[in-house]
C-alpha cells in the first residue's frame, strides 16, 4: 500500500530569514507605502521580513515539533539566492547547511519534498530580467541540476511554486516584483516557467532516476451560478488560470501539486461568493471546493499531492474545523478513485506573508515575532488526531 503523507510546508523566504532577493530589496522599498495604504494599521516593520521566524536557525526545534505533532512529511523550499548569490558561483557553505536541513528531516523519519523555486529571485537575475531574462529557463534548470547533483536522496521535488500566482502579481496586477501590467508579459513569465520546469524535469531525472519530479499549481474551484455565459466565464478561468501550466508540462511530469484556498462562483463576474465563512484576511472558506479540484484532476491519472491547504486565523477559532472538514472531502474523493497521497497544511510556523507581511497568522505553531518563541496551537493537536486515526485505517 502507497505511504500517505501528512505534513506542514513552509517557504525559505517566509521563514527562514536574513535573506537576500529582489523580495527583500522590494519590502525595504516599499513598507512605507504598503502601511500607508493599510491606513497605518500596520507599521512599515510588519513588511519588512527581517529575521521572520529565524528557521534557518531554528529547523531543528521546528522539526522536533512537527514530528511531535504526528507528521510524517515536510516540504519546504530552497532559497536560490542563498544558493547562487552570484552568477555561476555556487555557495558550499549554504549548500552544507541544506544537507544538514534534510538529514535532520531524515533523522525524524519525515519525509522532504523540495520545492526549487518559491518565487524569490537572486539579486543578479532580477537584475537582468528575472522571468523574462533571455536566459531564465537554462539559469533555473542549472540551479535544479545544482540542488539534485548535491542533494541525490532527495524523492519528491516541486520544481515551481504557483506559477500563475507569482505572474499574474507580478507581471499582471503589477503589485509583487517586478511590478509591471501587462497580459503579454503574464504569458510570457508563464512560457518561461514551463521550459524552465522541463528542462528541469529532464536534468534531475538523467542524476537521480528514482526521484519523482512534480510542480505545484494554485487551484480555484471556478462554479458557475447557472446559465451559457457564466458556464463560459468558468470554462475560460479554469483553462488559464488551473490548467494552463499543467497543461504545458504534463509531458514531463510524475505528480501534480496543488495549493487549494479559493472557490469562485461565479455570477455574471468574479468572486461572487456568499462568504458565509472568511478567514481572517477575508477569504471565503469553502471545503467542498477541494474535493471538486481533485474530481477535475482525477483524469490525469498522476498521484496528487495537496501541497498547501490553509488559513489566516490568529485567534486558532476556526483552524481545526478548517482541517477537518477539508480532509473530509479529500477522504471522499479518495473513495472514488481520485489518487491523492499526501496533504500539506500551510503553514507550520506563522510565517512572513509577502505583501501582507507578518499579520496573517498561518501557523500550526504561533510565533512571537520578538521573541521568536513558539507556541503550539490546538488545531494543531487536532491534526495530530486526524493523523493517528488514518494511520489506523491504513493498518
Amino acid at each position: 500500500m502507497t505511504e500517505f503523507y501528512f505534513g506542514a510546508a513552509t517557504s525559505s523566504h517566509q521563514v527562514e530569514g536574513s535573506t537576500t532577493n529582489d523580495w527583500s530589496v522590494w519590502e525595504k522599498a516599499n513598507a512605507e507605502r504598503l502601511s500607508k495604504a493599510s491606513g497605518n494599521k500596520w507599521p512599515a516593520e510588519n513588511y519588512i521580513s527581517g529575521k521572520a521566524c529565524d528557521h534557518y536557525h531554528r529547523f531543528l526545534e521546528d522539526f522536533d515539533t512537527a514530528k511531535s505533532l504526528g507528521h510524517n512529511a515536510h516540504r519546504f523550499s530552497i532559497e536560490w539566492s542563498r544558493i547562487e548569490p552570484e552568477k555561476g558561483k555556487f555557495d558550499e557553505r549554504e549548500i552544507a547547511h541544506y544537507r544538514e536541513v534534510l538529514k535532520a528531516l531524515r533523522d525524524r523519519n519525515i519525509e522532504p519534498f523540495v520545492t526549487v523555486w518559491h518565487w524569490t529571485l537572486p539579486l543578479w537575475l532580477a537584475q537582468e530580467g528575472g522571468l523574462l531574462a533571455k536566459k531564465f529557463p537554462e539559469y533555473f534548470a542549472r540551479y535544479a541540476e545544482t540542488l539534485a547533483s548535491e542533494f541525490k536522496e532527495v524523492n519528491f521535488w516541486i520544481t515551481v511554486n504557483e506559477p500563475e500566482v507569482v505572474t499574474w502579481n507580478g507581471y499582471g496586477r503589477g503589485i509583487w516584483p517586478p511590478q509591471y501590467r501587462s497580459k503579454f508579459m503574464v504569458r510570457k513569465a508563464m512560457r518561461a516557467l514551463i521550459l524552465a520546469h522541463k528542462e528541469s524535469y529532464v536534468r534531475i531525472k538523467k542524476i537521480a532516476p528514482h526521484s519523482q519530479v512534480g510542480a505545484t499549481m494554485h487551484m480555484d474551484w471556478f462554479e458557475s451560478a447557472g446559465g451559457w455565459i457564466n458556464n463560459l466565464l468558468a470554462f475560460f478561468a479554469d483553462r488559464f488560470v488551473n490548467f494552463y501550466f499543467l497543461h504545458g508540462v504534463l509531458s514531463r511530469i510524475d505528480f501534480i501539486g496543488f495549493n487549494y484556498y479559493f472557490h469562485n462562483r461565479i455570477d455574471y463576474g468574479f468572486n461572487k461568493n456568499r462568504n458565509q465563512e472568511v478567514s481572517d484576511m477575508g477569504w471565503e472558506i469553502y471545503p467542498e471546493g477541494i474535493y471538486r479540484v481533485l474530481q477535475r484532476l482525477k483524469k490525469y491519472d498522476l498521484p496528487i499531492y495537496i501541497t498547501e491547504n490553509g488559513l489566516a486565523d490568529a485567534a486558532d477559532s476556526r483552524r481545526a474545523s478548517f482541517i477537518t472538514r477539508h480532509l473530509e472531502w479529500v477522504e471522499k474523493a479518495i473513495t472514488e478513485g481520485v489518487d491523492v497521497r499526501g496533504y500539506f497544511h500551510w503553514s507550520l510556523l506563522d510565517n512572513f506573508e509577502w505583501d501582507k507581511g507578518f499579520w496573517p497568522r498561518f501557523g500550526l505553531i504561533e510565533v512571537d515575532y520578538r521573541t521568536l518563541e513558539r507556541k503550539i496551537r490546538p488545531s494543531a493537536f487536532v491534526y495530530k488526531k486526524i493523523i493517528e486515526e488514518s494511520d489506523e485505517k491504513l493498518r
